[in-house]
């Protein structure tokens, strides 16, 4: 052990004189080489073979391990030397990508700086989310972190439908609205919210209940449709109207303390809401909010997870909901996935996009 020592020795007075590295590597390796000779040289119970210690299998293997540590180094430092920076991921929302965005200015630069940060994001990723066009049905329970958080990212142009407007009771949840806005409309309260977190964005509102002549021309003038609307009627309206325009749609739902959100968009291969959910429940069979409660904190989980997705669509981050609908349960902590996939006799989308007639027809 008493090679081991004087090389212990050599590293720690290498370091208290500051020594170079590559000195204290050279000195170690001479040192190295000298006891491996010894072993070689002079025959076992020679004293200077006894002083060094060890045995000659072990300092080659000393040796060897010393030779991998520092070649695994020295590689590290050439791929750092060489590396290229990966090249930012093409958005699959060729809507938003289309335009051509503006830089962004300086302040936009620190607004969203940790964003830009993000290697997914980056200022590319920034700017198309500035170019993209959103439209949010509902400014309640969902809407509200959806839209904050929209807001927030620098979404450049948020639409926001709702016709109703806030009451005492909404406030337990719609976390856009205030006391003081009771009695407001909706889209009113939840667009100054927007802007007092971000004046930079553009917010338009339509305080109105869609119909089927309102809806196609409406969505038709957006990018991507999220819908966090309370009723299912309105969600296969918005759906229909989604199908024919060919915009993707971010679809959330909650009930008591469960909630479920999937990106539907059969432009693209995956099913629409009516694959999954064709037909609308009978009256009592799936109650309300307002008929079945809902725990306050659940639709800013789903609302908040409808904001990433929606993110990550426009930015083209990452790997989004497509044929895949997730779960959540917030009474016992768990969340799940299901696969969905097109159905060919959806009257929705089945005939207008061309479902394949050897593919099985299959919901959730």
């Amino acid at each position: 052990m008493t090679g081991l020592v004087l090389l212990a020795g050599v590293i720690a007075l290498g370091l208290v004189l500051r020594v170079p590295g590559r000195l204290i590597l050279a000195v170690l390796a001479a040192l190295w080489a000298a006891f491996v000779l010894a072993h070689l040289i002079f025959a076992e119970g020679h004293p200077l073979r006894g002083a060094v210690g060890g045995s000659l299998s072990g300092w080659l293997g000393l040796g060897a391990a010393a030779a991998v540590v520092l070649t695994y180094r020295a590689g590290l430092r050439w791929l750092r030397a060489h590396a290229q920076p990966l090249p930012e991921p093409a958005p699959p929302l060729q809507q938003a990508a289309a335009p051509k965005p503006g830089a962004l200015s300086p302040e936009e630069l620190e607004r969203y700086a940790r964003h830009i940060f993000l290697r997914e994001v980056g200022g590319t990723g920034q700017r198309r989310l500035k170019a993209a066009k959103v439209l949010v049905v509902g400014a309640g329970g969902l809407g509200s972190p959806v839209l904050l958080y929209l807001a927030a990212a620098g979404v450049g142009t948020i639409g926001v439908v709702d016709d109703d407007t806030v009451s005492l009771s909404n406030l337990q949840r719609q976390v856009i609205h205030r006391t003081a806005d009771i009695g407001r409309p909706k889209v009113a309260s939840a667009r100054d919210a927007m802007l007092a977190l971000n004046p930079d964005i553009e917010v338009r509102t339509h305080p109105l209940r869609l119909t089927e002549a309102e809806a196609g021309a409406l969505i038709a003038d957006y990018d991507l449709i999220l819908d966090g609307s309370d009723n299912f009627e309105t969600r296969h309206l918005v759906n229909r109207a989604c199908v024919a325009a060919g915009k993707p749609l971010l679809s959330g739902a909650i009930a008591q303390w469960e909630g479920q959100l999937s990106l539907f968009d059969p432009a693209r291969g995956a099913p629409c809401l009516a694959c999954v959910f064709p037909v609308i429940p009978a009256a009592g069979l799936a109650p309300s909010c307002a008929e079945a409660g809902v725990v306050g904190a659940l639709p800013g989980v789903i609302g908040t997870m409808m904001a990433s997705e929606a993110i990550k669509e426009i930015t083209g981050a990452g790997q989004g909901l497509r044929g895949r609908l997730l779960i959540h349960d917030a009474l016992w902590g768990e969340s799940r996935q299901i696969v969905v996939k097109r159905r060919n006799d959806c009257p929705v989308c089945g005939a207008r996009h061309g479902a394949p007639l050897d593919t099985p027809a299959s919901g959730a």
